[in-house]
């Protein structure tokens, strides 16, 4: 038997080889194993894949990926450098998708879209009702 131990496999003792997260094979910022444990502990259902933590960290980066450039571009529109929570909320709102999917749901000091009802808008009075005058006197003229 020579000097390498073959207890265990052949595990004890030697080199250790670097442990790879399951996000870094996926490829993935969002952690693979840490959803993998909240779908277990949830009980979502009895059984699940191996595949089903590793597709919905992607899904999830793909969301937030979504949502970062949205608001990126909304913090541009503001001349700002930084987003904030105000910017997430008009991507969010502006955007027809995820406005669907975050319909219920309130991000703290996002604020609200900038909307005025048309009713409370003020009434162009001088160019609108010249038009209307001149026009009703063209028609009494006909008459």
């Amino acid at each position: 038997m020579g000097s390498t131990s073959t207890t265990a496999g052949g595990r004890r003792g030697g080199d250790r080889k670097k442990a790879v997260s399951k996000s870094a094979k996926a490829g993935l910022q969002f952690p693979v194993g840490r959803i993998a444990r909240y779908l277990k502990k949830g009980r979502y259902a009895q059984r699940y894949g191996g595949g089903a933590p590793v597709y919905l960290a992607a899904v999830l980066k793909y969301l937030a990926a979504e949502v970062l450039e949205l608001a990126g571009n909304a913090a541009r529109d503001n001349k700002k450098n930084r987003i904030n929570p105000r910017h997430v909320l008009l991507a969010v709102r502006n955007d027809e998708e995820l406005g669907k999917l975050l319909q219920g749901v309130t991000i703290a000091s996002g604020g609200v879209l900038p909307n005025i009802n048309a009713v409370l808008l003020p009434k162009k009075a001088s160019s609108s009702s010249d038009k209307d005058q001149s026009s009703k006197s063209k028609s009494s003229n006909k008459v």
